[in-house]
């Protein structure tokens, strides 16, 4: 068996990937001109570059190597399911061991009543199936009028048709238009948005948009609200405590449906298997994908509760799925993923060792001149950067400017750290230890140095 570790040299390899590889999210002019790093292998929290450069992943990939790269009870469980049964679909009446044991599991773990899964190959997929199953929902209670999905602007759905639409990206609805019957409301982002309010009194008008916009354009119209418990892409935004009690009062006083979107804050991410746990919120659907194959494999789906199933079920044929759905080795990899996190006690290591110590670590950062606050639920984490502490001040540069140049220094400090907008935002895997996080942290002071000397030198430390 041929592993691609002895490879052609970096230069090459970035040539060709720029003449005939296009990225997601990416300009890829201005990729072509700097060349991708190449990412040759992963080992726990550990990613290792064409040049043999070491790098500490603090973004977990994409939010989703939960368990860590390099687990070879992943790859076994793989090739087993590839030389038993590398395909079959879930439509005709027929189905599969790993697909029905995934959706049992995934039943037996989710809070409530929510015991039924309909899978998906991606996150997107899902948040797009959750458009149809809420529409079709009232359309067999008979009320087909309902059908209007209230969501938040800077939430992040996925960047397909209907996810890019549910989504509050303006970029994204910018490149091709979104689809009907979706508003949004504001976010619940009192760093930014919160002026003189406390956050508990901001937590609570940011909700009451909700019920607002439902009045607005009358129950009849309205089928569900959906929202991350936190807002992951949109900068880790942490809601006031008040907000997600206030959301579920008005979805119970209204009859609509809630849908979490839980691809980031699902299977430890929060310290509970789902973000729902940790906010009391009770979905009717919860929208997952990520962390369920820690990344191994394309997996996504939806989890329904008992309500929306049974009516949707009364409907007859449902008119909607993919033919990934429930793929096999997809399935028999989100098992075995599982299986760790639960046996491996990963979530309790989040509750328990790596949240407490990186947080003590991460609090620590508001010393830094550059940084204004810095907020950690879980393993998942974000500090806003600002030229003025006292006044939660933005900068005079462009929105990201910061950021950017902040994200560039980590980069070349060997730590994965995102930025969006002007904060930088963290999610590592979940069985980061605290000697990785003592490394992380490190890291992360150097860059906001550097980042910080960069600024002054240049005259960019304005408040707008």
């Amino acid at each position: 068996m041929n592993m691609i570790t002895n490879h052609m040299p970096t230069e090459e390899l970035q040539a060709l990937d720029a003449a005939h590889h296009m990225h997601p999210f990416t300009d890829a002019n201005g990729l072509a001109k700097k060349g991708a790093r190449i990412i040759t292998q992963g080992k726990g929290v550990w990613l290792t570059d064409s040049r043999g450069e070491k790098i500490i992943d603090g973004m977990a990939g994409l939010w989703c190597v939960n368990i860590g790269y390099g687990r070879p009870e992943l790859a076994e469980v793989a090739a087993r399911q590839m030389n038993e049964l590398a395909y079959y679909n879930t439509f005709f009446q027929t189905s599969h061991v790993p697909a029905i044991a995934l959706a049992a599991k995934l039943a037996e773990l989710a809070p409530g009543d929510l015991n039924h899964v309909f899978f998906a190959g991606s996150g997107s997929e899902a948040n797009d199936t959750n458009i149809r199953l809420v529409r079709r929902y009232w359309q067999v209670k008979d009320m087909p009028e309902k059908r209007v999905i209230i969501a938040r602007t800077n939430g992040y759905h996925g960047s397909t048709m209907g996810g890019g639409s549910l989504g509050g990206m303006s970029p994204i609805h910018a490149h091709g238009g979104k689809i009907d019957g979706i508003v949004h409301i504001g976010q619940p982002d009192w760093w930014s948005e919160g002026g003189d309010m406390t956050p508990e009194e901001f937590g609570l008008m940011r909700a009451r948009e909700l019920e607002e916009k439902i009045l607005e354009l009358g129950v009849d119209k309205v089928a569900a609200f959906i929202g991350e418990p936190i807002q992951g892409a949109g900068g880790v935004i942490i809601p006031p405590s008040t907000y997600w009690p206030e959301i579920q009062r008005i979805v119970d006083k209204y009859g609509i449906l809630l849908i979490a979107d839980e691809v980031i804050t699902g299977f430890g991410r929060t310290g509970n298997w789902f973000g729902s746990q940790t906010f009391g919120i009770r979905p009717h659907i919860m929208t997952i994908a990520k962390g369920l194959s820690s990344g191994y494999q394309p997996i996504g789906g939806s989890i329904i509760s008992d309500e929306v199933f049974n009516v949707v079920a009364e409907g007859g044929e449902l008119y909607h799925g993919y033919t990934y759905s429930g793929h096999p080795v997809a399935a028999a990899v989100a098992l075995e993923n599982l299986r760790i996190i639960e046996e491996e006690g990963i979530i309790d290591h989040v509750r328990n060792v790596a949240h407490p110590y990186l947080k003590e670590r991460w609090d620590a950062l508001t010393d830094h001149p550059l940084v204004g606050e810095a907020k950690l639920v879980g393993l998942m984490g974000s500090i806003a950067l600002t030229p003025n502490k006292a006044t939660r001040a933005k900068f005079a540069s462009e929105a990201g400017t910061v950021g950017f140049r902040c994200r560039e220094r980590c980069f070349a400090n060997n730590l994965i750290m995102r930025h969006v907008g002007d904060r930088m935002i963290i999610a590592p895997p979940l069985v980061i230890k605290p000697e990785e996080i003592d490394i992380l942290i490190t890291r992360a002071r150097k860059s906001l140095d550097e980042c910080y000397a960069g600024l002054k030198e240049d005259g960019l430390l304005k408040s707008a």
